[in-house]
C-alpha cells in the first residue's frame, strides 16, 4: 500500500512540475538561441525550421508571425539600457543607429502584444519617414505627452514593449555583439 502511495505521488509531482514547465516556457519564452544586445533582444532562429520546441510553442500561444531568416530579425525591448521597465508615463528616448538594413521599423506594443490606442493613431516609425541629424543618426521620444521631432505616444500605459524590426540585413544567427550590430540606446530620462 505504501508503495502505490509513493508511486501516486511522484506521479502527481512530476505531472504538476512538468505542466508548470510548459506553461512557464509557453508564455514567457526561453533564452535559448536568443541575441541580446543591449536592452534588444532577438531569437534568429525563430523564423526558421530550426526553431526549438519552447519557441514555437511561444508562437503558436501567442499567434505572432516570425520575420523569417531569410527576410530579417526582430528585436523587442521591454526595459531601458540601465534595466528600468518602460513605462508609458515616462519620457523614454530611443537614439543612435540601427544596424544595416534595407528598411526597419520600429513600433510600440502593450504588454498583450497589441498595437497602443492613441489620438493620433501612430504606432511606430519606419526608417524611409524617420528624421534624422546631419550623421544619419535619430532620436525617438516615446512619452505619453507631444513632443517636438519623432514622437510616439504611449497613452499614458504603465508598461509596454518596443520592437524593432529590420527587414534585409545582415543581422541574425551569427551576430554576437554591439559593434556587430549597433543598436540604438534606449533611455529613460525623465519621469513625471
Amino acid at each position: 500500500m505504501r508503495l502505490i502511495f509513493i508511486t501516486l505521488l511522484a506521479l502527481i509531482l512530476a505531472t504538476v512540475v512538468g505542466i508548470g514547465a510548459t506553461w512557464l516556457t509557453a508564455t514567457r519564452g526561453t533564452d535559448l538561441g536568443t541575441l541580446t544586445i543591449g536592452a534588444w533582444t532577438a531569437r534568429p532562429k525563430t523564423g526558421t525550421a530550426d526553431v526549438d520546441p519552447y519557441s514555437r510553442a511561444s508562437i503558436a500561444r501567442s499567434g505572432e508571425l516570425p520575420v523569417g531568416t531569410g527576410d530579417g530579425i526582430a528585436f523587442s525591448a521591454t526595459t531601458d539600457d540601465r534595466n528600468k521597465p518602460l513605462d508609458g508615463r515616462c519620457d523614454v528616448v530611443v537614439s543612435g543607429v540601427t544596424p544595416a538594413a534595407r528598411f526597419w521599423t520600429l513600433t510600440l506594443y502593450n504588454t498583450k502584444g497589441q498595437l497602443v490606442a492613441n489620438s493620433l493613431q501612430r504606432y511606430g516609425f519606419t526608417s524611409q519617414e524617420i528624421i534624422r541629424g546631419a550623421d544619419g543618426a535619430f532620436e525617438i521620444r516615446v512619452a505619453s505627452r507631444s513632443r517636438a521631432g519623432n514622437w510616439l505616444p504611449t497613452g499614458g500605459i504603465e508598461r509596454y514593449a518596443l520592437m524593432l524590426r529590420l527587414y534585409d540585413t545582415p543581422v541574425g544567427v551569427a551576430t554576437r555583439t554591439q559593434r556587430d550590430a549597433p543598436m540604438p540606446s534606449i533611455a529613460t530620462v525623465g519621469c513625471p
